[in-house]
């Protein structure tokens, strides 16, 4: 009489081999894991399948979700500081306790710290512990999904009433609560291009305090859109760089720091090639001074400019 043997899981082998680096201090607490899609690569599996052993990991408390920073090694609860925040775990209360509310939230905590593209029916479920169908009882589909995440994340920050007094001071709050937003949640700069704009309540709320200020300016209501999409345009713009810095480091384990390192030779040859000679002169200063490449001094640097130049069109029109 033969016996049957039944082949481990793949996704059990990766958390086996993922515990075992913890417990051999080969990973230790606040390490980094690699993302669902490098472990994916790695051992040869789905994402699906990696990002069920992350979640396994997550639910024994061994690691946890960072947002912008990815999966960590968790600190163990008798290493924690007293006064900090208790481990985060996997919620696995009873499918029926599931609301939109909840399935939506925890996309968001999905998408913040491993990207948009981590973002499934099945990875949610699995976050919540719950089977997938029970996901569709709440929301019809991954295209819902997002349109949902997006709106709560843009519905986040409001405004108090009465505005601020005059148009400058009105359009700079909105354009910084919009920034305060994307840099929360880098992944909405991914989902709205200018020529097909989502129906989305909670970002025409930003839209709104925008195009009130420049109403009162007395602007045509299509130059006013077209104002309101050049600062907006701005915003995106920029934070559409976090996220790709993001997946640039997933990709490669490079910080931005070590790829531009590695680009040295390669930038100092052209400029060495005597073609661009005010690029040469930059790259000899920044050889001593170094340089910064800080997106929230661009936005303001940025958000400056479009607003004085915006004050000559009202100027001009008196």
């Amino acid at each position: 009489m033969g016996v049957s043997t039944t082949a481990e899981p793949p996704y059990r082998r990766i958390v086996e081999e993922i515990r075992g680096q913890i417990a051999a201090g080969e990973l230790g607490p606040g390490d980094r894991l690699p993302s669902t899609r490098q472990i994916a690569r790695r051992s040869r599996v789905a994402l699906a399948t990696a990002t069920k052993a992350l979640n396994a990991l997550r639910q024994e408390g061994l690691v946890q979700a960072i947002p912008r920073v990815g999966t960590v090694v968790a600190v163990p609860e008798d290493e924690a500081a007293p006064s900090g925040p208790a481990r985060p775990r996997t919620s696995t209360r009873p499918e029926q306790e599931l609301t939109r509310e909840r399935v939506v939230r925890t996309a968001i905590e999905i998408a913040d710290s491993e990207g948009l593209d981590a973002v499934s029916m099945r990875a949610v479920a699995a976050r919540l512990g719950a089977a997938t169908m029970s996901m569709y009882r709440h929301v019809a589909s991954k295209d819902e999904l997002v349109l949902l995440m997006a709106d709560a994340a843009f519905a986040e920050q409001g405004y108090a009433e009465p505005p601020p007094a005059g148009w400058r001071a009105r359009i700079e709050l909105a354009a910084r609560t919009l920034w305060t937003l994307y840099r929360r949640h880098p992944w909405l700069a991914q989902l709205n291009p200018l020529t097909r704009p989502l129906p989305l309540p909670s970002l025409l709320l930003h839209g709104e305090w925008i195009l009130a200020a420049l109403d009162e300016l007395g602007f045509e209501p299509a130059a006013a859109l077209d104002l309101e999409v050049v600062l907006y345009s701005h915003i995106q713009g920029l934070a559409a760089n976090l996220e790709r810095e993001a997946h640039a480091q997933a990709a490669t384990g490079l910080t931005d720091d070590e790829w531009v390192e590695q680009q040295g030779d390669a930038l100092n040859a052209i400029a060495r090639s005597g073609r661009y000679p005010t690029f040469a002169k930059l790259m000899a200063t920044f050889a001593h001074d170094g340089y910064d490449l800080d997106l929230d001094k661009l936005f303001e640097i940025g958000l400056r400019m479009l607003l004085d130049g915006l004050a000559v069109l009202v100027e001009q029109r008196r």
